[in-house]
């Protein structure tokens, strides 16, 4: 009698063991599926888009047409070798003094944001400075130093920090610049997105 009651068990464990064979595949399936799915989203991004919405070649027209519908003042148009450069203003994003748009063959190609915020201390600038950086590095992964300088030769301190994101075809900087003579003192932040 007892033996009978072994040959159950070891029959009933033979058949638990075979029958998890089918939930163990169902479970590495559903593992693969999941990997292939969230696959595309744990590769990079091929390109950045420049902000504001626009899109890399959009056209001189479309850029004018946003510009005037966001109610932002083109101030300058400045034609530079091959390249058309327009200084914008009223464009409202917090410590936004102008912005910057490059056009080449009358396309866009680059776009330049540069930062003023006139109450704040070089510590308060060096805060945000590295919070814009800590957030580009999360979202494009650890950038490059490009510059580190300070220049104290003449009677104007000038310093500069900038760092570089590559994604696919276009790129992405961040600089600091300060410049102080006596108590006079211009400091600002620049993120600049260019297609290459």
């Amino acid at each position: 009698m007892q033996a009978t009651h072994t040959k159950i068990t070891r029959w009933q464990a033979n058949r638990i063991a075979n029958s998890n064979q089918p939930g163990m595949h169902r479970i590495f399936l559903i593992g693969v599926i999941v990997f292939l799915l969230a696959a595309p989203y744990a590769h990079p991004l091929e390109e950045l888009l420049p902000p504001f919405g626009f899109r890399w070649n959009d056209s001189m027209a479309r850029v004018e047409a946003v510009l005037h519908g966001a109610k932002a003042k083109i101030s300058s148009r400045e034609k530079k070798e091959s390249r058309e450069v327009w200084t914008v203003e009223g464009l409202l994003h917090p410590g936004l003094k102008r912005t910057l748009f490059t056009f080449k063959q009358r396309s866009l190609v680059a776009v330049e944001l540069q930062y003023e915020y006139p109450e704040w201390s070089i510590e308060r600038y060096n805060q945000r400075m590295g919070e814009i950086r800590k957030y580009f590095d999360e979202k494009y992964g650890t950038g490059k130093l490009v510059s580190r300088s300070r220049d104290n030769d003449t009677d104007v301190i000038q310093t500069l920090v900038g760092y570089q994101w590559m994604v696919g075809a276009t790129m992405l900087e961040l600089f600091y610049f300060s410049a102080q003579h006596d108590n006079l003192v211009y400091r600002t932040i620049t993120v600049d997105y260019k297609a290459l």
